[in-house]
This record gives structure tokens, C-alpha cells and sequence, in this order.
């Protein structure tokens, strides 16, 4: 009994050590229940593909997304901010663009609105386009030589080939302004939709796959293409409705080559300017093997249509319902290219500003108060009322060129929004000009708001919910001193800035009211826990949030935004 009681007792010493050494493995196996999770940061990922959606709101993204079933529903399975904000008051596709990829808001980019007056500019043309050159004799804003010159600040594109300058920067769209302002100065590759084909800066050659590409849209343009399909959730929207002369509803986006539009333009204006665009982008991703370099890649895409389809259709019609399903199709086949290329790539989806329906359909859907901007409200009608009221006679410079030689003395761009005073006057004739302006924009029944830009700069940089912002603090974050007008004029809630509709022109944006401010912002990566986030964000955070997901170091204040944990685990994204 005892020499059995002693081996026992030897055994289980043995047995004990056994488990000592044994030990550390057996922790790292089964943690105590209290013990402190953790989890190991994933590797960054080599590809960061950005897109926007040009004129996606927060409204359209919540109306349709029950009926994504290609890439925008894989997207969904991520990191979703349904309200984002492109917080300040120009929400137009330049300024918004200009924050997607630089983390900075208007009023440091410089683009306060796609075009802006420069009366003291040298050429007959006072408007300025915000991606041209004007000091090229060749420019214009109708023919842009185009250029990055008036984007202040860097990309995240440009931030990362200075940290890595392996890091490629390439940037595509339908058009030049969404290419210049996600890229920025340094393009690696950078291509555009125009009349009928993609291009590229002046002096830049066109590459093997572009050419390629060119020459299926001139087949293309030359043979014409039947009618879309309708899926059957949209066909409740199939309904007429009149803007004028216009009547929008039931189109289908066939591609005539004998229609009164040119095919050019009628793709343009149709998701198959998208598809055009996306399989650039696939092409690209081949041909330049990105994400498989040694530092990570930046493929910056907006997709345009979206934008055209809803200022020639509005954004409740059944052109709109096309055109949000092929997106959704057509973001599903390309992210099965990049899933086939093995590339390991994190996506972000946002868009560079909002938009609202034609007011004739509003009207009818219960909006009474929707309605058109009125033609008086125009820089150069109020200037000509101004300049008769006070006796002003002398010839200034025109607003645009033409034979119009008498100028003007107060100039826009539409109606609403920047008012420009000409600086030829004397101080004294632009202080009465500026008081008489101000007079008459609060006087009219369609303005809600009028600041001059002595209160806009004397306004606090505005920080905080952008969803909480006053009135002149969104003007404070669109207002640039060397560019922003003299006065700035809000119109109402639901007033488009149009006085009329045209063919391919049946409603707009640029408003400073959260119709035009709100936008979806996406993250997706393989692997990602999903996660929604309803508090509102803004845009500028998604540059600060890409450079922390790919270990991009910026100099402290670079940014405007804050970087959003994305991960929606314990591997925080901004650690």
C-alpha cells in the first residue's frame, strides 16, 4: 500500500512539472475567462480603391438600397455611415471631390464651386473653371486646359508617394474635375470622358488599354443600342412627368446615332458612361499590376452618371431606377475583377455631394413649396438695378465675353449662392454697391439667407456635428478669400437654382440644405466586420481614416477630418 501510495505520488509530481512546462502553450490555447481579449491588427491592405458616386445622396442610398444585390450589397456587409456629410454650403461636384481624397474642407482646397468670377482675370472670360489653367491662352471654361493649379492642398494619392515613392496615384472618371481633384498634382495615370472618348492632361500619351477602349466606344457610338431593361421594382416609377418643354419619367437610355443628341452625350448621360469608366479602371489595374508593388496603390473612381442621369431626369423617375441598379451590377462585376487580380484592396464608397428631384414632380409627390429659382436673382440682373438706382454709368468689364461691352457691376454664377462686385469700382461705390445687393437678396421671397464675406470670415472655423451647423458656418466652410464672392445668398429650402428646364437639364444642386449635404460613406475589405454607424461624419474624415488603414503618416493638422474606426472590432483602424 505504501510503496503504491509513493508511486503515485512520484507520477503525480511528474505529471505536475509536466503541466508547468506546459503551461504557457495551454494559456495562449484557452485564456482564463477574465483574461484581456485581444486581437492582431491585420497587414495594410497593397490596393486602396476609392470611389465616388457623383449626386449619390443619403436620400437615394436609403430609398434603393433595399434593392442592391451586386456591389453596392457587398459594400453593405461593411462599414456603413448613412449620414455623411459634405458639410459646407457648395455642394457641387468640384468642391466635394476636392475633400473626398485631401481631408480638408473648400475653404483650404481653394474650390469654393466648379466655377468661380475672377473680374481682375487678364482674358475677356471673367469665369474661372475650377480645373483649368486660365493663364494658358488656349483655356476656357467651355475648353478647359486642364490642371490642378487651384487644388491647394495634397491627396492622400500625393501624401503616399512622398512616404513610399514606389506608391502609384491613378485616378479615372467621366469627368476631368473629378480625376484632377481625387488625384491632385502628382497622376501617376490619370483619364477622363470626352466627346466620345477617354483623354488624358495635354502632352500625355494615351496607353495600349485606353486606345482600346476608345475604339469600343466609336464602334459603339456608331451602331447605337437598344432600350435597358426595367427591373421589375421599377416599374412603378415608369411615369410621365412635364418640366417645361421636357417631359422626363419613361426613358430607357437607347442609344440612337441618328437622335438629335449626339451619341457622345447620350452615353454620357447614361449608366454606360459607368461601365465605360469601371472597365478603364479593370484595365488599369492589370496593365499597371497595381497593389502588387511595394508600397501601397491609390485607384481613385468616380462614376459620373449618376450626377448627369439626375440633372437630365431628376432622381425619383425610372431613368433613375436604371441607372441605380446597373451601378449596383456593375460595381458587382468589377469587384470580381479585383477579387481575381489576388490583389488584398479595401474599398471606400462615398460621393462629392447630394441632390434633390425636379420641383414639378415634388409638387405633385406633396412639396408645394418646390419650385425654380427666379432669373432675377442673377449677379447681372440685380447689378444692372443697382448701377440704375445708384447713378453708376462708367463701362466696366463684362462678366462673360460677348457683345456685351458695357459690363456689368455685379456678376454670378445662376442664381444663389456667390455674388462677385466689380473691384474697378471705387471703395466707396463697391460699399454702396454691396449694401444695395444685400437689400435686394433679402428682400426676394426665395432667399432664406444672405451673408457678406466680411461676416463669413469673421465666422469661426466651424467644428463638431456638421448635422448641427448654422447657415453661415456651412458658408464659413466653402469660403476662400481670394476666391469666394463679396456676398453670399442661401435660397429657401427646395428651391433649385435653375430659372428654367431644358433637354438634359431638369433639376441641380449646390444647395447649402442637407438634401445636398448628406452622402453615403462606405469602407468594405475582405474580412471586415460590418458595422453601421448612424452619427453624422463628414467626408474629410475618409482621407485620415484611408491613411491610418494603410500606416500613411501625415504632418499633424494636415487634415480637417478625424480618422473613423472602421474595423468595428478590437483591431482599431486609428490605432
Amino acid at each position: 500500500m505504501a510503496r503504491s501510495i509513493a508511486i503515485s505520488h512520484k507520477s503525480c509530481l511528474a505529471a505536475l512539472a509536466l503541466c508547468l512546462v506546459a503551461a504557457p502553450a495551454m494559456a495562449k490555447e484557452a485564456p482564463a475567462a477574465d483574461a484581456p481579449q485581444t486581437e492582431v491588427k491585420p497587414a495594410a491592405p497593397k490596393l486602396i480603391v476609392a470611389i465616388s458616386v457623383d449626386q449619390f445622396s443619403a436620400d437615394l442610398f436609403a430609398e434603393y438600397r433595399e434593392h442592391y444585390t451586386g456591389g453596392l450589397a457587398r459594400l453593405l456587409k461593411g462599414a456603413v455611415f448613412p449620414a455623411g456629410f459634405q458639410s459646407h454650403a457648395a455642394t457641387e461636384t468640384c468642391p466635394g471631390h476636392s475633400t473626398l481624397m485631401t481631408g480638408a474642407h473648400p475653404a483650404r482646397t481653394g474650390i469654393i464651386a466648379n466655377t468661380w468670377v475672377d473680374l481682375s482675370a487678364a482674358r475677356a472670360e471673367k469665369k474661372v473653371y475650377c480645373v483649368e489653367d486660365e493663364s494658358k491662352p488656349e483655356s476656357s471654361t467651355a475648353k478647359p486646359f486642364v490642371s490642378s493649379v487651384h487644388l491647394k492642398v495634397p491627396t492622400l494619392g500625393e501624401w503616399a508617394k512622398k512616404q513610399w515613392p514606389a506608391s502609384r496615384n491613378v485616378a479615372v472618371s467621366t469627368k476631368d474635375r473629378a480625376v484632377v481633384m481625387m488625384g491632385g498634382h502628382q497622376i501617376d495615370a490619370a483619364f477622363w470622358y470626352d466627346r466620345g472618348a477617354y483623354t488624358s492632361f495635354v502632352g500625355a500619351p494615351l496607353p495600349p488599354e485606353v486606345l482600346k477602349l476608345n475604339d469600343g466606344l466609336k464602334a459603339l457610338l456608331a451602331k447605337g443600342a437598344p432600350a435597358m431593361a426595367v427591373p421589375a421594382w421599377c416599374a412603378a416609377r415608369d411615369r410621365a412627368v412635364q418640366a417645361g418643354s421636357v417631359t422626363v419619367g419613361t426613358g430607357r437610355f437607347v442609344l440612337d446615332p441618328k437622335g438629335k443628341v449626339k451619341p457622345a452625350d447620350q452615353l454620357r448621360v447614361s449608366p454606360r458612361a459607368d461601365a465605360a469608366t469601371l472597365d478603364l479602371a479593370a484595365s488599369l489595374l492589370t496593365s499597371m499590376k497595381l497593389g502588387k508593388g511595394t508600397a501601397p496603390d491609390i485607384l481613385s473612381v468616380s462614376l459620373s452618371a449618376n450626377d448627369y442621369v439626375g440633372h437630365a431626369y431628376g432622381t425619383e423617375g425610372l431613368e433613375m431606377c436604371i441607372q441605380q441598379h446597373e451601378l449596383d451590377q456593375k460595381l458587382g462585376a468589377f469587384f470580381a475583377k479585383l477579387d481575381a487580380s489576388g490583389v488584398d484592396y479595401a474599398v471606400m464608397l462615398s460621393a462629392d455631394h447630394g441632390g434633390i428631384d425636379l420641383p414639378e414632380r415634388l409638387r405633385e409627390q406633396g412639396v408645394p413649396e418646390a419650385g425654380r429659382g427666379d432669373a432675377a436673382l442673377s449677379g447681372e440682373v440685380l447689378g444692372r438695378a443697382i448701377a440704375a438706382e445708384l447713378g453708376i454709368t462708367k463701362p466696366l468689364p463684362s462678366c462673360n465675353p460677348g457683345p456685351d461691352v458695357a459690363g456689368n457691376i455685379v456678376c454670378s454664377d445662376g442664381v444663389g449662392g456667390d455674388y462677385w462686385i466689380s473691384p474697378q469700382l471705387t471703395p466707396e461705390e463697391r460699399a454702396k454697391v454691396s449694401e444695395k445687393l444685400v437689400a435686394r437678396l433679402k428682400a426676394h421671397p426665395q432667399v432664406e439667407a444672405v451673408f457678406t464675406a466680411d461676416e463669413i470670415a469673421a465666422t469661426p472655423y466651424p467644428h463638431g456635428h456638421p448635422q448641427d451647423w448654422s447657415l453661415i458656418q456651412r458658408a464659413r466652410a466653402s469660403f476662400d478669400p481670394t476666391r469666394s464672392g463679396q456676398v453670399y445668398a442661401a435660397l429657401k429650402r427646395a428651391i433649385i437654382a435653375m430659372p428654367k428646364a431644358g433637354p438634359g437639364y431638369v433639376t441641380t444642386h449646390g444647395s447649402i440644405w442637407d438634401y445636398d449635404r448628406r452622402v453615403p460613406m462606405i469602407f468594405w475589405r475582405k474580412g471586415m466586420k460590418g458595422m453601421e454607424q448612424p452619427q453624422p461624419v463628414e467626408t474629410v474624415d475618409i482621407a485620415p481614416t484611408l491613411a491610418a488603414l494603410i500606416g500613411l503618416k501625415v504632418p499633424e493638422g494636415a487634415f480637417d477630418g478625424r480618422c473613423l474606426d472602421v474595423d468595428g472590432g478590437p483591431a482599431d483602424t486609428c490605432r
